[in-house]
């Protein structure tokens, strides 16, 4: 549903609050059908953005596993050229 939400668990460095709340916001905004809501609609969109980005915080803090952290970059740059293979030189980073 959410292509560009990236997953934010088990990485070196560990995700932070504002890689959270981008995901959060995606997502609300996927839902709503929103990018910018109106006057009318924006407490109540920034009200569910911060209530997904506290229950996905709670989450990646709650979860555990026995697999090794994932490198951040190194995850970027296979996605780069996964994207690259898939598109061509369409894509630029």
């Amino acid at each position: 549903m959410c292509r560009n939400i990236q997953p934010l668990f088990n990485y070196d460095p560990p995700t932070t609050g504002e890689q959270i709340y981008a995901s959060s916001l995606q997502y609300v905004r996927k839902v709503s059908g929103f990018r910018k809501p109106s006057a009318a609609n924006e407490a109540a969109f920034e009200a569910a953005v911060e209530e997904v980005a506290a229950a996905t915080k709670r989450l990646i803090e709650t979860l555990v596993t026995s697999a090794p952290p994932r490198d951040r970059e190194a995850e970027i740059a296979r996605a780069r050229a996964q994207a690259k293979v898939r598109f061509g030189n369409a894509t630029s980073g």
